[in-house]
């Protein structure tokens, strides 16, 4: 499998991404991941609207959980033509208890867990771990990349605001 160029640490240990790096002006790549339900749910269902994949690695750890948290209550007050899409390698089923439990209701939330399509597809598989890398990408309605971040430490935060201000800029 081909090795991703960005440099990622998980609490301060280099890890090697894989899978095709994503860049800004690529068309985005239609991947298949499941959805709570078990079904099979493709990028391309969103056709249309601009997409936000928030990308972490675990749902049950403090910055996973924050990050969902957050995108979950901006993307209440989005236009109706943004859509944000977790990913993450957890099982379909950790994910619905999490957004049961936090009443998470704003995100559609996705398991890459099964082929890790996206992850391959998009340069987010951390090696070592067999979890997705924390990021933000953002599409626009042509399915043109058009903000891409690796955030470098795992444990940190994306930039919220950056990919907010892009994905606001295309509807």
């Amino acid at each position: 499998m081909q090795k991703n160029n960005n440099k990622v640490t998980f609490a301060g240990n280099a890890m090697t991404l894989v899978g095709n790096e994503i860049k800004t002006g690529a068309k985005a790549e239609n991947f298949t991941a499941l959805g709570q339900d078990l079904s099979p749910v493709q990028l391309s269902d969103f056709d249309g609207k601009v997409k936000i994949l928030s990308i972490f690695p675990s749902i049950d750890t403090g910055v996973c959980s924050a990050q969902t948290h957050r995108f979950n209550k901006e993307a209440a007050s989005l236009d109706k033509d943004i859509q944000i899409i977790t990913l993450s390698n957890d099982l379909p089923f950790a994910l619905g208890r999490f957004c049961g439990a936090e009443g998470i209701k704003n995100l559609v939330t996705l398991s890459d867990h099964k082929e890790c399509d996206f992850g391959y597809k998009y340069g987010f598989v951390v090696e070592e771990l067999r979890l997705l890398a924390r990021g933000v990408v953002v599409i626009d309605k042509n399915n043109e990349v058009k903000h891409v971040e690796y955030v470098a430490e795992m444990t940190e935060e994306p930039n919220y605001e950056a990919a907010l201000e892009v994905a606001k800029t295309l509807v």
